[in-house]
Parts: C-alpha cells; sequence; structure tokens
C-alpha cells in the first residue's frame, strides 16, 4: 500500500482513539476546556477520512478527462479540512463563552489530565510519522494533516496546563472557558492558514521563491554560449510541478540540436527539483529582432 494512503489511515486510527479517550476525560470532569480538546478531536477524525479520499484520487493516472492526472484533489481535502477546523474553533469559542457565563464545578481532574496527557502522546508519535512521509512523498494533504495533528498536541498541552493549575487553586475555575475561548482562537489561525494554502494551489500559485531560484540556476547552468531563455512560468498541483519557459537559440541551430538540448534542460530541472514536469517553447533569436517583427 501506498505510504501516504498508510498515514491516511495510521490518523484515522488514531483520531478515532483519541476521540474516545477525550470525550471520556470531558464527561470525566465537565470541563468545557476538555470538551474543546474534544471536539478538535472530531475535526482530526474528518480530516483524517477527507485526506484518505483525496490521496486515493490523487493517485489514479491521467486519462482522457483529466490529461494533467488527479493531484489537484489534494488541495480539495485541505480546504476542506481548514474549513472544518474554523467549524470546530467557533464551537469550541461559543462553549467556552458559555461556561463564562454559568460556571460550574470540575470533578476527577487528576483522571481527566491523565487520560489527556495520553491522548496528546498518540497524536504527537502519529504526527511526527506524517511529517517524515509527507516530506518524502512531498504530499501537502499528509503534511496538512499532521499540522493539524501537532496543533492538537500543542492545544491539549496548554488544556490540560490549565487544568492542572486547577488542581492547585481550586478557586481559578474561570481558567477552564477562558483556556477554551483561547484554544478556539489558535484554532482559527491554523484553519485560515489551511484554507489560504488550499486557493493557492487551486488558483495555480507559482513555486515557492527558493524553488524557482533553483530553475534559473539550473537552467543557467546547462545552457550553452549564444542561447537564453525568458517568459518562465511554474505551478504546483499536489507533489508535481509544472515549469514552462522560452528557449532561445541561433536560427541555424537544428532540430535535433535543439531536442538534444531541451532533454538535457528537462533531466537537469529533474534531478534538482522532484516530480518536475518541464516544457520547454524553443525559438530562433530572430524572432525577437526589431527586424524581424516589422511589417
Amino acid at each position: 500500500m501506498q505510504a501516504t494512503k498508510k498515514m491516511a489511515l495510521l490518523s484515522i486510527a488514531t483520531s478515532i482513539a483519541t476521540l474516545a479517550l477525550k470525550f471520556g476525560a470531558y464527561f470525566l470532569t465537565d470541563s468545557v476546556s476538555l470538551l474543546s480538546d474534544a471536539l478538535e478531536a472530531l475535526v482530526n477524525l474528518a480530516a483524517g477520512l477527507v485526506a484518505l479520499t483525496a490521496i486515493t484520487i490523487a493517485e489514479q493516472p491521467a486519462d482522457d478527462n483529466h490529461t494533467y492526472g488527479h493531484d489537484k484533489a489534494e488541495y480539495f481535502s485541505v480546504g476542506v479540512e481548514g474549513t472544518l477546523i474554523l467549524f470546530a474553533a467557533i464551537s469550541i469559542i461559543y462553549a467556552g463563552w458559555n461556561r463564562f457565563l454559568h460556571p460550574a464545578p470540575l470533578e476527577n481532574l487528576g483522571w481527566g489530565i491523565g487520560v489527556g496527557l495520553l491522548a496528546a502522546a498518540m497524536n504527537f508519535a502519529t504526527a511526527r510519522m506524517m511529517l517524515k512521509v509527507a516530506a518524502t512523498h512531498d504530499s501537502v494533504t499528509i503534511e496538512g494533516d499532521a499540522k493539524h495533528l501537532l496543533t492538537d498536541v500543542w492545544t491539549s498541552a496548554g488544556v490540560l496546563g490549565g487544568l492542572l493549575v486547577i488542581v492547585f487553586v481550586p478557586q481559578w475555575n474561570i481558567l477552564d472557558p477562558l483556556i477554551a475561548i483561547a484554544v478556539g482562537l489558535h484554532i482559527i489561525v491554523t484553519g485560515v492558514g489551511l484554507l489560504r494554502r488550499s486557493i493557492d494551489g487551486l488558483m495555480d500559485a507559482a513555486l515557492s521563491p527558493q524553488e524557482i531560484r533553483k530553475a534559473e540556476e539550473v537552467i543557467r547552468a546547462e545552457l550553452p554560449e549564444g542561447t537564453s531563455f525568458h517568459a518562465l512560468r511554474t505551478r504546483k498541483a499536489g507533489a508535481t510541478r509544472f515549469i514552462e519557459f522560452h528557449l532561445s537559440l541561433p536560427g541555424e541551430t537544428s532540430v535535433r540540436e535543439s531536442h538534444a538540448l531541451c532533454d538535457r534542460l528537462e533531466a537537469s530541472i529533474a534531478n534538482h527539483l522532484a516530480k518536475a514536469s518541464v516544457t520547454i517553447h524553443v525559438e530562433p533569436h530572430e524572432a525577437h529582432e526589431p527586424a524581424a517583427r516589422a511589417p
């Protein structure tokens, strides 16, 4: 089974386990901050299911209706995950504000903190494994899901830290809803970031400045004297990087020589940028001379 799909399945399994643990901790303690943590675990599960679906679609080969492949399905996954995170954040802030207005005593905090720590440890271990696979396979879906799990870990740490304070200073119960509201605001930042990434991918945003500079350096290094390039354009769909540019050659250059140079350029770019799909438009220098363009 594809490594990225295995990570999506691992994310789903971990989310189910942590979901049960966190809701159990909430029912033990009646802590609204633990409820906020549990709601985020519910979003993790939904995001894992969406990620698995997107990866399954993205790995399908190109066909007559999708000649560039199905890689962009991953951006839909990231967009859905960002939307789910925002929905969870609003729910968490509402629950926290309601508890702030109507305080309630907390119970069994020791057990709740212990269960929460176990869930956080599971999420942390899973997220680390997913980030390694995401880097190896350049999967934006697995990376987004892993970062979401890590966000959940830091969220849990803040929640459990606040509850630990309440254990020793019970009169500070007001920390419980305040932490929940802070968790919600923090999650909003994560959700907006994922939505921006989804929109960039669907709108064919250019590669990063670092990758564009690398492509330009590689092209210049391969160009023989008397040749040049311009009109460089880039975009990314899933893990595939699309790079296009115009290659200007002396008019007397043969088709065979032009083709050989293009092959070298494509191979060199592919060696420096993973999964690069390169398109080169060859044109003679004379096409850009004023005399040649005059009527």
